[in-house]
């Protein structure tokens, strides 16, 4: 009797997915949910430094999800990591800002679509809840770090204090950019 071996699949968790240059020397890092307003109006500030410093930093989403106030948040968050898989992470990302009010399972189906997103398996994926740890695991992150509400940016590691706008952000960015370069090796003559 012949056994059939389950196949192991390697999950991309969200710590592994950013857009930017890999090799920046500054790391722009916001825990943030779906659903939130103030979400969706810090990832336009995240496309606008993202071609200010164009180049010179890099950004990752890390999940938050306040599911006490957006019951759907969860699934949103499930329904990047699934599109992360697939290397359609942003192109979803963008997709869920944009449609924050309408976030049932059904609608996140339709939207994977929406960003490129050909697996036959995507809803039955998020019903069984295949990348709800992953999920789970960026929120107890967050806690660890002293999250307590979406957006919270981190610059380097460092948490950002004040609200999450373009000036501030911006200022954040271009302390650690300086700081970076103080800190990059003298080049010897020979």
């Amino acid at each position: 009797m012949a056994m059939k071996v389950k196949e192991v699949v390697e999950i991309i968790p969200p710590q592994d997915v950013f857009v930017g240059n890999k090799d920046a020397t500054v790391t722009l890092m916001e825990f943030g949910e779906y659903e939130s307003e103030d979400c969706a109006k810090a990832n336009e500030v995240v496309k606008k430094l993202l071609e200010e410093f164009e180049g010179k930093i890099r950004f990752q989403f890390r999940h938050f999800p306040m599911t006490r106030i957006h019951q759907r948040s969860m699934k949103a968050g499930e329904a990047s990591v699934a599109a992360s898989q697939v290397g359609k992470f942003w192109e979803m990302h963008n997709i869920l800002f944009e449609n924050r009010r309408q976030l049932g399972t059904t609608s996140l189906k339709l939207y994977s679509r929406e960003a490129g997103i050909s697996n036959k398996h995507f809803l039955e994926e998020l019903i069984n809840s295949t990348y709800g740890w992953q999920v789970r695991n960026d929120l107890n992150e967050g806690i660890e770090r002293g999250v307590t509400d979406v957006p919270t940016f981190f610059v380097n590691g460092e948490m950002v204090s004040g609200k999450a706008t373009f000036e501030n952000l911006s200022k954040d960015i271009t302390a650690a950019l300086k700081k970076s370069k103080k800190k990059a090796p003298v080049k010897q003559r020979a």
